[in-house]
C-alpha cells in the first residue's frame, strides 16, 4: 500500500496522558498508511521554526491539528478596559502554533482533519463553522475508535487521495488577481516589493510637492 505523508501539527505534550493519546493517533495514521510529520517531534531543520514548518508541509498531502491544553489560566480578564470586559476562570488554551499551522495548511489547500480536548476555548480556526469539521474530544485513546472519528478519518483520507489527481491548468499571469498574486510571492519577494512601492510613492509625493501638487 502506498503511503502518504501528512503533516501533524501538535504543541509538546505537557504530561503523560496527552503524549499517550498522540501516540496514538500516530499509530492509528500509520495503520491507515499515513505517514506523521511533526516540527520538533520527529522531524527537525536547521532553519527558523516557522522556515521548517513550510518545507515539511510542502512534501505533506494533508495536515492534521491537534489542540491539546497548554495554558491554564484560573482567573483572568479579557478586553480588559473597555464596554465589553469580562472575566475568565478556568480558561485553557492550546499552543499558538496550532492556528498558525492550520492556517498555513488551509492556504494550501491542504485537507484539514482538526481535534480539538473538548475544554479548550474556542476560537479562530479550532472552532466550528469554518470550512472542516472540528472534533471535540476527550484526550484519550478510546476517542479514536468512535463512529465519528471513524467517519472523519475516512472523508478526510479520501480527499488526499484524490487530491493528486486533480490536475489544474496554470493561469496566465494577467488573469491573477492582486491578491492572487500576492499570495504566491515568498516572504523576500513580498518584502521587496513593499520596499519599492514605499520608495515609489515616497519620490512621486516629493516631485509632487516640488511642484506644487499635493495628493
Amino acid at each position: 500500500m502506498e503511503q502518504i505523508d501528512v503533516f501533524v501539527s501538535v504543541g509538546a505534550t505537557a504530561n503523560d496522558a496527552q503524549e499517550t493519546f498522540v501516540r496514538a493517533i500516530e499509530e492509528r495514521l500509520r495503520i491507515e498508511g499515513l505517514v506523521p510529520h511533526t516540527v520538533g517531534r520527529n522531524a527537525f531543520g536547521a532553519d527558523r521554526p516557522l522556515k521548517t514548518v513550510t518545507d515539511l508541509m510542502e512534501k505533506c498531502a494533508g495536515t492534521v491539528v491537534i489542540a491539546l491544553e497548554r495554558i491554564y489560566v484560573e482567573a483572568g480578564m479579557e478586553k480588559r478596559g473597555g464596554p465589553k470586559q469580562q472575566l475568565l476562570s478556568n480558561v485553557r488554551l492550546p499552543t499558538p502554533w496550532n492556528q498558525i499551522e492550520a492556517a498555513m495548511a488551509y492556504s494550501r489547500g491542504h485537507p484539514l482533519m482538526v481535534i480539538v480536548e473538548s475544554s479548550l476555548k474556542s476560537e479562530g480556526l479550532l472552532e466550528r463553522g469554518n470550512d472542516w469539521y472540528v472534533q471535540g474530544v476527550t484526550p484519550d485513546a478510546s476517542a479514536l475508535s468512535t463512529p465519528e472519528f471513524n467517519g472523519v478519518l475516512a472523508s478526510w483520507k479520501e480527499k488526499m487521495l484524490l487530491r493528486p489527481k486533480q490536475s489544474i491548468a496554470p493561469r496566465a499571469t494577467s488573469e491573477l488577481t492582486v491578491s492572487e498574486l500576492l499570495a504566491g510571492l515568498k516572504p523576500g519577494q513580498l518584502w521587496t516589493l513593499v520596499v519599492g512601492l514605499c520608495t515609489l510613492l515616497g519620490v512621486a509625493f516629493a516631485a509632487g510637492k516640488f511642484f506644487g501638487v499635493y495628493f
